[in-house]
């Protein structure tokens, strides 16, 4: 790959072509550690010009490529191409406008989630809110079409992209949407968002801003079991009440999470549930009374209310440092995210436990309990001989509990590496044709992001009949499974 290289670095500079391998392990994986592979060539470019540049360089060496952003995905959806580019878009992180009076705010990929509602506070905030926003990229959740906390009642990333400039995998850039909320014809942009970089890579986004509301209530409830706390959660949203979160936490996850922030949650609760309303003061008044009785009603042992901005920060950052805080009680674990019916929530985390049971391995849940999006966390020690086997097979057991349950493989996290190989649990062989026929539209050549979402090669270009080798697995950058 030398004439690459050169060419990458005529375009980036010397400073910003990574090709020692030591430095390049820096990429080898995402958020998901379990899957790991370090590119031949990492760059970072300054600008959307540059970005084109390199993917037409890409196109021209017939080489694939992987866009990645903060890295702190969880599906392995940034994992390099052993033998390709990895174009890293953490210097494209420019806000080129806020425009509050129309609700829009235009972003480079690299800005980071919580930068965009700092950018138009106070009167205003961006509602997809996943747990790592401090640090994860628009770019990212546009690729992952994440969700977060509140999108039970603000909805997902989907809902707030109006606007997108893409490089599609031939070099060429093209404006799809604006700051229309629906712009006619085709919807490319819904196309685009959640397609995990395997159409092309986002170089300018637009988002949809909203007005903060009046008010904002919110508390935690303490119960013996996540049954309770479930039935809690159906009750609330059968009152006809749409809080803005609705967060659970179970008993493993409350003891880490503790031990990380101090946030006063009790260590012998089975069971946290964290609701937030917000809007107008006086509805916010009205519905939050009755929240407490739903919580009282099933056996909530305690309720508390936050009193001020920093204890409902309080309230919260115990719940955002679940995650991070596992590893005070394991040495690894493996991040899992399905979504159920919210009415099957109790039997599908009893079929968590009893598969904990078989499986020896510990179990903590954290869930966006509102739309039913699980994250279960299966915890092992990579040092003892069949341990991460023993995980994985249980993480995937879970996911198929998720789909028997009449839900989805995915909720936030996307399909990835990960989860590919369930993708026949859920869509059909129509389904998934379907699927690779709009993939091979904006990359037929199948440059962009190889060996992601799609559950086999499925090579644009196949054609029925006899094996024929297709021209990337002669090129030794994607196999037959």
């Amino acid at each position: 790959m030398p004439d690459l290289t050169s060419e990458l670095r005529r375009i980036c500079g010397d400073d910003r072509v990574v090709t020692h391998p030591q430095a390049l392990r820096t990429y080898e994986s995402d958020g998901l550690l379990q899957y790991r592979a370090v590119p031949r060539i990492a760059v970072l470019p300054d600008d959307a010009e540059e970005v084109r540049r390199i993917v037409t360089a890409c196109r021209d060496a017939g080489v694939p490529w992987v866009a990645r952003g903060a890295g702190s995905g969880l599906s392995g959806g940034a994992l390099p191409v052993e033998e390709g580019v990895l174009i890293v878009l953490t210097r494209l992180r420019r806000i080129l406008e806020v425009d509050l009076l129309d609700q829009r705010v235009v972003v480079e990929p690299g800005v980071t989630n919580l930068a965009v509602s700092h950018a138009v506070a106070p009167t205003h905030f961006f509602p997809p809110d996943p747990s790592s926003q401090i640090v994860c990229s628009i770019g990212g959740n546009v690729a992952e079409n994440s969700g977060g906390a509140h999108c039970f009642k603000y909805g997902f990333t989907t809902n707030y992209v109006t606007g997108l400039q893409l490089v599609l995998a031939d070099g060429e850039v093209v404006d799809v949407g604006g700051k229309e909320l629906d712009v006619p014809g085709y919807d490319l942009v819904g196309a685009f968002v959640g397609s995990e970089g395997t159409l092309g890579v986002a170089t300018r986004i637009t988002l949809r801003v909203v007005p903060r509301p009046e008010a904002t209530r919110t508390l935690v409830a303490f119960f013996d079991h996540t049954s309770e706390a479930g039935q809690a959660v159906s009750d609330i949203v059968g009152a006809g009440l749409v809080p803005g979160a609705l967060e659970i936490m179970d008993r493993l996850s409350i003891e880490a999470a503790e031990g990380a922030v101090h946030a006063g949650y009790p260590n012998d609760a089975g069971a946290a549930l964290i609701v937030e309303l917000d809007g107008a003061r006086a509805e916010c008044d009205a519905a939050f009374g009755d929240v407490v009785s739903i919580c009282e009603r099933n056996g909530a042992a305690g309720v508390r209310i936050a009193e001020d901005e920093a204890e409902r920060e309080l309230i919260w950052r115990a719940r955002k440092a679940a995650f991070a805080a596992m590893g005070r009680l394991s040495p690894n674990y493996y991040v899992q995210d399905g979504v159920i019916p919210r009415t099957r929530l109790p039997e599908v985390l009893e079929r968590i436990d009893a598969l904990s049971r078989e499986h020896r391995l510990r179990v903590a849940n954290v869930f966006h309990a509102g739309d039913g999006n699980l994250h279960p966390l299966v915890c092992y020690d990579a040092a003892v001989p069949g341990e991460p086997e023993r995980a994985e097979e249980l993480a995937g057991l879970i996911v198929a509990a998720c789909v028997e349950a009449g839900g989805s493989i995915t909720g936030e996290h996307g399909v990835g590496v990960d989860k590919k190989r369930y993708m026949p649990q859920m869509f059909g062989e129509g389904d998934l044709e379907a699927f690779q026929r709009l993939r091979c539209a904006f990359d037929p050549a199948g440059l962009a992001n190889p060996g992601k979402v799609m559950p086999t090669p499925r090579l644009c270009g196949e054609v029925p009949g006899p094996y024929r080798q297709h021209p990337l697995e002669a090129a030794g950058v994607a196999e037959r499974f």
